[in-house]
């Protein structure tokens, strides 16, 4: 068995593995500007955060759903110093847990989009997808207030 590499650090920011052999789809996705979701091959329920196996029917067949990118603030934190330092220069700044209009069953965690204010959001808010590209291998799924009905 091999072990799998922790997560890796860029200028102290902790960041995902693009190739990891489950999650890869979505960070590729996130680099060609789409939010992708897990599904089953076989009963079609979408997953997240991905995983090898479907957890309602149990098979090992997974595509990939392109999701409208649009979403609901279901709860929000602000984090505070202390905080690791790369984390601690960005303070404060709202990380969102949403809930996508496509499937509500599906909940995403992310930061908040370069220049929102972490007073920006409240829960119930309608919210969109913005990628940011905080490595040369990494973009991010992070969050912005609808600009636009």
């Amino acid at each position: 068995m091999t072990e799998r590499p922790g997560p890796r650090a860029t200028a102290g920011l902790l960041l995902p593995d693009p190739d990891d052999p489950v999650a890869g789809p979505f960070w590729a996705g996130c680099a060609a500007g789409e939010l992708r979701v897990q599904a089953c091959g076989v009963c079609g329920r979408r997953r997240m955060p991905p995983r090898p196996m479907c957890p309602a029917c149990h098979s090992l067949a997974a595509g990939w759903d392109t999701m409208f990118g649009r979403a609901t603030v279901w709860s929000f934190a602000v984090p505070h110093p202390p905080l690791l330092p790369a984390y601690a220069a960005r303070a404060p700044y709202a990380v969102l847990v949403v809930t996508l209009d496509d499937d509500p069953t599906i909940r995403l965690v992310g930061d908040a989009a370069a220049g929102q204010p972490p007073d920006a959001f409240a829960i119930g808010d309608a919210v969109e997808v913005a990628f940011e590209r905080v490595a040369d291998d990494v973009v991010l799924p992070r969050w912005r207030p609808v600009t636009e009905p």
